[in-house]
């Protein structure tokens, strides 16, 4: 049952499609108060109760105990103490042991903070703005709940079957030949791959929508002979464009008024990549409609996919806020600066990009309804990529685009997916991707993946093998590294064997993965789940902050400790526990419900396979290049069962939007005498 409140005067984010009236009445299950400051929640937690949500948020798969404010922030530090990432996720699961859950939606663009426990430990507090939309959703489990909130906001956005496979991504491959290498690199040593990632390097002079025709000569050539190599290319699309007289996308924005103004109703001047920028007004159905047709320009030199960055907005400076700051500093240049003055400085400085002060000094034209930025912030990037994605229904109406993005609100998933931004080859980070997976889930974002091996330092080998092992069961598997770091690229380590096997084990699970994947988009369920989702009367299920489910088949449990030879795992029934070190190389052991402590070696993957379950398995040929090698009519059947387990199969074409309707999903059956591979 999903209840709907409504305060003050909230404007309409495309957040909810589902038409639910105003209720009358007084919210049974938390304090709600109105005030000049805004809506404020309040719910006092039992020692039991777990929080689940927030999407893309620091922290562990549990939010109890700390405060997380939605607030859009371009930031690559995640450390425990940041309370805002990239994307704006306003819904959580309050999980009662002995009263029925409900989950809470709060509809409110600007800044929204959750104190979930960290003023007071059994305190649940919510601050949010005047002018909002609050659902309560109930239902008798977790998994009903999570149901109606995803039928609430509407079926989650489909990538092309190719955005599946195994895609490299590099801030630093400056040319073709670049590229040529990275392709040559992974094809030369056997491994698949199906997509090459262009970042800011390819543009001319990090102008959106244009080429670098020295770097990138002949681009839609270059286009047409990585296809022909199996090999998809994304490139990037930044939010500022840079002014510069001569460029169409300044020219005609200026001309039509499509960017943001400041206050006096000039055009708003930030800094990014090109140095001084201007904002299209995202929000303006006018101005996106004219962005988002800009991408034909790329599409029609043969590119099928995007991925949308510095989209919060970032704002490396403001020309207000930078004169401001230089004013100050050439003030303080003779003084004998001391601790007080020093850190003054460096304040200073430090706080140019992102600073609050700028996301109050612009505005948007809401068709017709002008309202400053810091009221609707968290909007921005998931305007920005509903613009693309609007705009590919018209351009290619039949053909999947990849597109996602690095900043969001709820909403956005239904044109497109995230990657959890710029974070760092640690180990806690391999932990993090691994937390957010099942939040972001929840808040209907299901093609996701981080930056596997970490975007940020230098990736050892075990880190990238680990992250590896566990990207494999991620719908978007990317290996991405930033400009200055150790090169990524897996054919760049020792052992490359092991890195090969492990991608193709990607590829050996792919039909399941897209299988499970594309039943969760139509039947408005989770592909990753929290144990306590599954088995809602184990008593330590909710505890368990580092296994998820995968899919209607698989749990998996991956190692993410430096120098681990293992880990415990939590089996919450008996399950069957599948090696592989390679496609061919595969064992199987039946373990008992209950604790264990599991060896993994570093070139293994393990996942453990539910009683009377079973999974489709892929047969490689070794000459595999990408997906479009998989014979669907070689499969073995990896699965574990009494007597017969059963398994809908979905598949389709994975390009045109004509799915596969439901009652032609494929069931196949198998007796314990017919699996393929089990113990």
């Amino acid at each position: 049952m999903i209840k709907k409140y409504v305060f003050g005067q909230p404007l309409e984010t495309g957040a909810a499609v589902l038409e639910i009236p105003a209720s009358t009445d007084t919210c049974s299950l938390m304090r709600l108060t109105q005030s000049e400051e805004g809506v404020s929640l309040f719910y006092r937690m039992e020692k039991e109760d777990v929080l689940y949500g927030l999407g893309e948020q620091v922290r562990g798969i549990n939010k109890r105990g700390f405060s997380y404010i939605s607030d859009a922030t371009d930031d690559p530090i995640h450390t425990e103490g940041k309370h805002s990432l990239y994307g704006g996720h306003n819904f959580l699961i309050i999980s009662r042991r002995h009263k029925p859950s409900f989950g809470i939606f709060i509809d409110n663009p600007g800044k929204t903070v959750f104190d979930a426990g960290e003023s007071k430990l059994d305190e649940l507090r919510i601050q949010t703005g005047c002018d909002c939309v609050i659902y309560t959703v109930e239902g008798e489990s977790l998994k009903e709940i999570a149901k109606q909130f995803r039928e609430l906001i509407g079926q989650s956005y489909i990538a092309p079957k190719w955005a599946f496979g195994y895609q490299q991504s590099r801030w630093g491959y400056e040319s073709a030949d670049d590229v040529r290498e990275a392709v040559s690199g992974h094809h030369g040593h056997g491994i698949p791959l199906d997509a090459v990632y262009l970042d800011i390097d390819y543009m001319e002079r990090y102008k959106d929508f244009t080429v670098d025709k020295e770097k990138f000569p002949d681009f839609p050539e270059f286009v047409s002979e990585m296809k022909e190599r199996g090999v998809h290319l994304v490139p990037i699309i930044d939010a500022g464009v840079k002014i510069e007289e001569g460029y169409p996308v300044y020219e005609e924005g200026v001309r039509e008024n499509y960017f943001c103004k400041d206050e006096n109703g000039n055009d708003f001047v930030a800094a990014v990549w090109p140095g001084k920028s201007l904002l299209p007004d995202m929000l303006n159905s006018k101005a996106r409609e004219w962005f988002g047709s800009k991408y034909k320009w790329l599409m029609d030199q043969g590119i099928d996919g995007f991925w949308n960055d510095m989209n919060e907005p970032a704002i490396f400076y403001s020309e207000v806020h930078l004169k401001k700051v230089m004013d100050e500093v050439i003030s303080m240049k003779d003084e004998n600066m001391g601790l007080h003055e020093f850190f003054h400085l460096k304040g200073l400085v430090e706080g140019l990009s992102n600073n609050p002060e700028d996301y109050r000094r612009f505005y948007h034209n809401m068709d017709g309804v002008k309202i400053r930025h810091d009221k609707v912030h968290n909007l921005y990037g998931c305007y920005m990529t509903k613009a693309a994605g609007e705009a590919f229904d018209k351009i290619a109406p039949d053909k999947r685009t990849l597109l996602f993005s690095r900043s969001s609100y709820i909403g956005m998933h239904r044109y497109g997916g995230i990657w959890t931004g710029d974070n760092a080859s640690w180990w806690n980070h391999l932990l993090l991707s691994i937390q957010q997976m099942p939040s972001l889930n929840l808040c209907g974002i299901l093609y996701a993946g981080s930056d596997i091996g970490g975007f940020g330092c230098d990736a050892t080998q075990d880190l990238l093998m680990r992250w590896l092992e566990f990207g494999i069961f991620t719908p978007l598997m990317r290996n991405h590294a930033a400009a200055g770091t150790r090169p990524q690229e897996v054919y760049q380590f020792e052992n490359i064997p092991d890195f090969r096997n492990i991608i193709r084990i990607r590829y050996g699970l792919l039909p399941y993965i897209y299988s499970e994947y594309m039943k969760a988009v139509f039947d408005h369920e989770m592909y990753f789940r929290p144990l306590a989702f599954d088995y809602p009367f184990d008593a330590h299920a909710p505890y368990v902050e580092d296994q998820l489910l995968a899919g209607e088949s698989i749990m998996i449990a991956p190692v993410y400790r430096q120098n681990a030879s293992g880990r415990y795992v939590y089996l919450p029934e008996e399950m069957m526990m599948v090696r592989m070190k390679s496609l061919e190389e595969k064992h199987c052991e039946v373990l008992k419900a209950g604790h264990h402590y599991v060896d993994i070696a570093l070139n293994e993957t393990v996942f453990f396979v539910k009683k009377n379950h079973m999974l489709p398995l892929a047969v490689l040929d070794d000459d595999i290049r990408n997906i479009s090698g998989i014979d669907k009519n070689r499969y073995e059947w990896v699965g574990f069962a009494e007597d017969k387990a059963e398994y809908v199969l979905y598949d389709d074409d994975g390009m045109s939007k004509n799915y596969t309707p439901k009652e032609q999903w494929t069931k196949v059956t198998r007796s314990v005498n017919e699996l393929d591979v089990t113990v």
